[in-house]
């Protein structure tokens, strides 16, 4: 797995450092929608020396090269996630859980956006997802 993260990390011209590496393979692993913080105490684990500006940088980087996205949903946390296709989120109100979920939203369009450039498009629900349902019952 390694070697297909290097390279994308080479595609954009991105140096494959081991722990440039290792952030994108748990980003990738783990779509859990994870904060800058979440994601330097996860690499701490693996990476004891990995300083958090270097996870900070490191996120600002893929961002900027179209690796990673940042989403925000609700609160001021900004989150990090690997899938930068268009697709839909879902909030659980009882666990806080993420869904990623697809919807085709190429045709969305309004023109009171008339000349505006958009740079991407967000679809948000919120609500109780399955599991918390079933076990409420």
């Amino acid at each position: 797995m390694n070697e297909k993260f290097s390279m994308i990390l080479n595609s954009k011209n991105i140096k494959p450092s081991y722990q440039r590496i290792k952030i994108l393979e748990y980003l990738a692993c783990n779509p859990c929608h994870p904060c800058a913080d979440k994601i330097f105490n996860e690499m701490q684990k693996e990476i004891p020396t990995i300083s958090k500006s270097t996870v900070y940088s490191t996120l600002k980087t893929f961002v900027a090269a179209g690796i990673l996205r940042e989403i925000t949903i609700e609160d001021s946390k900004v989150r990090y996630e690997y899938n930068t296709k268009d697709h839909g989120h879902f909030k659980c109100e009882v666990c806080g859980n993420i869904y990623d979920f697809n919807i085709n939203i190429d045709n969305v369009y309004s023109d009171e956006l008339k000349g505006f450039k958009i740079k991407q498009k967000d679809v948000f629900f919120r609500g109780i997802c399955n599991k918390c349902l079933e076990k409420s019952k």
